[in-house]
């Protein structure tokens, strides 16, 4: 069995194609830096340690989760996994009959607090991703596109078919479910859906994980190990630090403790998932800085596999062919495919819409940006009478209730393993 790279041999391991050192010092980077300077007022590269720190995480998987995988599911089958799973969930760990070793490990991990939680703030962090209703659904989406250059981000999703096709649309949504169940209030407390959601990804990721490493054409030296902690952090970073300063754009005013909150949020979320990078950033500061890193160590080598994964996207919410329902439906569906087709053009990096070939959003760029005064003054209320904060809170949760359901027609979202690769 193929087994990931979690000992403290890997301690300065680096994938291939994690280039930080070899194009720090050219002409771009250095103009990129020079920018960060002038823009943000301090020096955005990292030291030497956080860079080896955050490489070596592309080795780095989750030694629990697999432990109990492999102690249950691998060897007593998967159905008698799932159900220990999902009773200890509903019971806890102590309701589970002759619960292994491996299982009773994994919840005392979850229900041990670490030491830089603050359930306040995890709470705060939580209704400011709220806020921002089904708008953060399309922003995450799109902004992942620019991730698809990398091979460790797009070849998992490559080779299980997971956002190929068909079934981006799908996993998508399914993606969006978890979103709504670990920002839900109190949704990450013990016996929550959103905990639980957390537990069921986690313990899919290792399956995924462990399928791909035994795939012959998964490069373990240029990319590290499939769904690593350092690209898992990125995701965190990309529900939390990316859209507290980006989604100003529509009108959105998040302050500097609302951001740092979000981030912390997802930290938490990342905890319960297995996500224990070797270094996350403490603030602001620290997340430009792996910004800078992220920018400079890309490979850029994902090539047709990543541009198929972005065309999938934006062609996900296409109207259906007709005949539709009804014409109400047909026109909401069109307004959803623009909606979705716009965020992707006024958030993907220019150079990456152009490298992937995506095709012109015509005016729905600009219909995405239209809303910004009516926003802009929701929020300025908002922030000038506390009372208000709560009615937002209401609506912005109905807000994505509704549009969540009505993409979903009616299904229920599932986290279940890819059982066949597309090759």
């Amino acid at each position: 069995m193929v087994r990931a790279v979690t000992s403290a041999a890997a301690a300065d391991a680096r994938p291939t194609e994690f280039r930080y050192w070899q194009q720090r010092d050219r002409p771009w980077a250095r103009r990129l830096r020079a920018a960060g300077r002038a823009v943000l007022g301090f020096d955005p590269m990292p030291s030497d340690d956080v860079a080896r720190a955050f490489a070596a995480m592309y080795y780095d998987a989750d030694p629990l989760a697999e432990a109990f995988v492999d102690a249950v599911y691998l060897t007593r089958g998967m159905a008698t996994g799932r159900a220990m799973l999902e009773q200890a969930l509903a019971g806890g760990v102590e309701s589970v009959p002759d619960a292994p070793p491996s299982l009773r490990a994994l919840f005392a991990d979850l229900d041990t607090d670490p030491p830089w939680i603050d359930r306040a703030r995890i709470d705060h962090g939580a209704r400011v991703f709220r806020r921002y209703g089904p708008a953060i659904f399309r922003f995450a989406g799109a902004i992942t596109l620019a991730a698809y250059a990398e091979s460790s981000v797009a070849k998992p999703l490559v080779l299980t078919g997971a956002y190929a096709g068909g079934n981006t649309r799908r996993r998508f949504l399914e993606t969006v479910a978890f979103w709504i169940a670990v920002s839900e209030p109190g949704g990450l407390a013990p016996g929550a859906a959103g905990r639980a959601s957390a537990l069921r990804v986690r313990l899919m990721h290792v399956f995924v994980r462990r399928r791909l490493l035994a795939h012959p054409e998964w490069d373990l030296a240029a990319w590290g190990v499939p769904i690593s902690q350092a690209d898992a952090m990125l995701t965190l970073m990309g529900g939390s630090f990316v859209p507290g300063l980006a989604m100003r754009v529509l009108g959105y005013r998040p302050s500097r403790a609302d951001i740092e909150a979000m981030m912390h949020f997802w930290r938490y979320v990342g905890h319960l998932m297995g996500v224990r990078p070797r270094w996350f950033p403490a603030g602001i500061r620290e997340a430009w800085q792996l910004v800078f890193v992220t920018l400079v160590k890309g490979a850029d080598r994902a090539g047709d596999d990543g541009r198929t994964l972005c065309r999938s996207y934006v062609e996900a919410f296409a109207p259906p062919a007709p005949p539709s329902p009804s014409r109400l439906e047909r026109l909401r569906a069109r307004w959803s495919d623009g909606m979705h087709r716009g965020f992707t053009r006024v958030f993907l990096p220019p150079w990456s819409y152009r490298a992937n070939r995506l095709p012109p959003a015509g005016g729905w760029a600009l219909v995405v940006v239209a809303g910004f005064p009516l926003v802009f003054g929701a929020e300025t209320l908002r922030r000038a009478i506390p009372r208000l904060d709560g009615v937002a809170d209401r609506v912005a949760r109905r807000h994505r209730d509704r549009w969540f359901a009505w993409h979903m027609g009616g299904r229920a979202a599932e986290y279940k393993p890819v059982e066949h690769f597309t090759r």
